[in-house]
């Protein structure tokens, strides 16, 4: 299969004025005759537009996925193709709800590059995620108009004590405490408790749902990912060797299939982030036979 190079110099190369489109789907056509498996990529362009607001999870995407996933056959299950910075906890979980209404959690989640925050927890959604060695997840630390929740919380929890020790550094914490409106912290506390609940529920039916410690994989699962303390920051990559260690059931790319496999996935991967580079497109919803919805930038 063709590598990052390749894929460019065959868009380039070819006199369709689709070429963006058509390479792409070859080859996403080419993993469904693969796995025999419906496939749905949801994909985001922020990486090659930084900033752009629409290029994260939001309720909108609802509309894409009906729209993917309407004449699908539902019995072949889903392999949903992930890159996404995140976005809307709500809209997350709308998502998600979607998703098992159609498929049950028949799902895998494929991650060929990145799947951050909210893109994590639809991961957590389905039955095996699977990765290779470039791949990375991250925390689930949800984020208040650009603000991490955590963050939040241990600010002020650092006020609390740095005044009670030295009483003369109030005035000092004032300045910083009071940019937060009076109801913010309950807000950030509520955004936390229903981000944990969600995915501990979503790895409980769905991953471990025929395991015996299902409550007690999915509760210590969800508390690594959600330990501030362990992740530091909101952007913190998790890579394939600490999923695994965390207890998530991950499949590598590069073990558990065959070298087609691995090289169809990252030649997909490839002709995405080319059609990004390469077009006004700054999301992407589509699947195996063609059917897409593309979301542009505004102008």
């Amino acid at each position: 299969m063709p590598n990052w190079n390749q894929v460019l110099e065959e868009i380039k190369s070819s006199k369709r004025i689709d070429a963006l489109d058509y390479v792409r789907r070859k080859y996403l056509n080419a993993l469904y005759e693969k796995t025999g498996r419906n496939i749905i990529v949801y994909y985001s362009g922020w990486l090659q537009k930084p900033g752009i607001g629409n290029a994260y999870i939001n309720d909108d995407d609802k509309n894409g996925l009906m729209a993917v996933i309407h004449g699908l056959e539902r019995t072949q299950g889903i392999d949903l193709v992930l890159h996404t910075p995140g976005g809307d906890t709500t809209a997350t979980e709308s998502v998600v709800d979607y998703l098992r209404r159609m498929f049950g959690t028949d799902i895998r989640a494929i991650i060929p590059q990145i799947a951050m925050s909210a893109g994590t927890m639809i991961a957590c959604a389905c039955k095996e995620i699977i990765m290779g060695k470039q791949s990375n997840i991250g925390p689930i630390d949800p984020q208040l108009g650009g603000i991490p929740a955590h963050g939040v919380l241990e600010e002020f929890k650092r006020a609390i004590k740095e005044t009670q020790k030295n009483p003369e550094t109030i005035p000092i914490w004032q300045k910083i405490v009071e940019k937060y409106h009076p109801t913010f912290l309950g807000e950030c506390q509520n955004a936390i408790d229903l981000s944990f609940e969600m995915v501990t529920s979503w790895l409980e039916t769905g991953m471990f749902k025929h395991n015996p410690n299902a409550k007690e994989k999915a509760k210590n699962i969800v508390k690594e990912l959600s330990d501030h303390e362990k992740t530091k920051t909101h952007s913190r990559h998790i890579h394939i060797n600490e999923a695994i260690k965390i207890g998530l059931v991950i499949k590598t790319i590069e073990k558990d299939f065959d070298q087609e496999f691995q090289d169809l996935v990252l030649t997909v991967h490839h002709a995405y982030m080319h059609a990004f580079s390469n077009s006004h497109s700054i999301k992407i919803i589509e699947n195996h036979l063609g059917n897409e919805v593309i979301y542009f930038e505004r102008s």
